[in-house]
């Protein structure tokens, strides 16, 4: 463990054409060497903290880059491109699945021949997941798959749609994305779908849609693989991490015991949703160990 005073910041903006992506790098000055993990955010306007506006202030990502600082790793989190109002106005002009994965590539390409890390990994959350299978090309040593859905995103928001509206909503949103996936666009979007199928949304939908999990993992090789998941994950199951690990085997495999979407210790069930909002609850010591060991053996 290291002192917090021999950790330094350095902010830094890069671009992906004209997307400003600011992030945050951090680590120990008084290491000669170090790992260098890049952290990819899950779905939403995440920050490089982890946090969105009101909605969500659960700090987790900064809370790791903490923790596995003070574990002399090395750790850079950037503004996901949707989070940073500087970028609205290109924005507008419409989003690709596959420009998450080039702000990725264009992180790791900034950091791959820097002197001061000795390897990089690329930890990908929930929607980031994803993004990290597909950015895992050169430069990375390993990835780590963190609470991350093992279905392609048609057939998973139509599940969490059943769950949460029942078989008729559930049966209209399969309607809907079946149509995007023959043609790349809905006719007639049903009124009551209007805010997930409006028109801005479904090119997005069509380029991510294309990607199926299982696949992509399934083509990683030469590259050490972690999948991890927690039991008190709301939003992405222990099924979802043993899918991606029968898709590549040879991956490590842990389920974090009591663990929530945004990486909390969770002891009570009403404690769940509530760690969304604030970020006092604590971030899984156990997910920190397993993390540390798998990036610096």
């Amino acid at each position: 463990t290291m002192a917090q005073s021999d950790s330094v910041s350095e902010d830094i903006i890069l671009m992906n054409d004209r997307i400003q992506l600011p992030g945050t790098l951090r680590y120990n000055k008084t290491l000669k060497q170090q790992p260098l993990a890049i952290f990819i955010h899950g779905s939403g306007n995440v920050d490089r903290n982890g946090n969105q506006g009101q909605a969500s202030q659960a700090n987790y990502i900064k809370l790791l880059s903490d923790s596995l600082n003070k574990n002399g790793i090395a750790f850079y989190r950037y503004d996901k491109r949707t989070s940073n109002m500087a970028n609205m106005k290109f924005l507008m002009l419409g989003i690709s699945f596959d420009d998450f994965v080039k702000d990725a590539k264009i992180a790791i390409d900034n950091f791959k021949n820097d002197k001061r890390f000795s390897s990089i990994s690329l930890i990908g959350h929930s929607q980031g997941s994803l993004v990290g299978m597909l950015a895992s090309t050169a430069g990375v040593d390993s990835y780590i798959s963190l609470a991350g859905p093992s279905d392609a995103i048609d057939k998973k928001m139509t599940e969490q749609i059943r769950k949460q509206n029942g078989d008729s909503i559930a049966g209209l949103v399969e309607a809907h994305f079946k149509e995007l996936k023959a043609t790349n666009k809905i006719e007639k979007v049903d009124p009551n779908l209007m805010a997930l199928f409006n028109p801005q949304n479904q090119p997005f939908f069509t380029s991510w849609i294309k990607y199926n999990p299982i696949e992509e993992i399934s083509k990683l090789t030469g590259i050490q693989i972690l999948i991890l998941n927690g039991t008190k994950d709301m939003q992405v199951f222990e099924s979802d991490a043993e899918a991606l690990h029968k898709a590549n085997p040879e991956a490590q495999f842990k389920l974090i015991k009591n663990m929530n979407h945004v990486l909390k210790t969770i002891t009570k069930e009403e404690d769940n949703l509530k760690s969304y909002t604030t970020a006092d609850f604590p971030l899984s010591s156990e997910l920190v160990t397993v993390i540390s060991e798998f990036i610096k053996k």
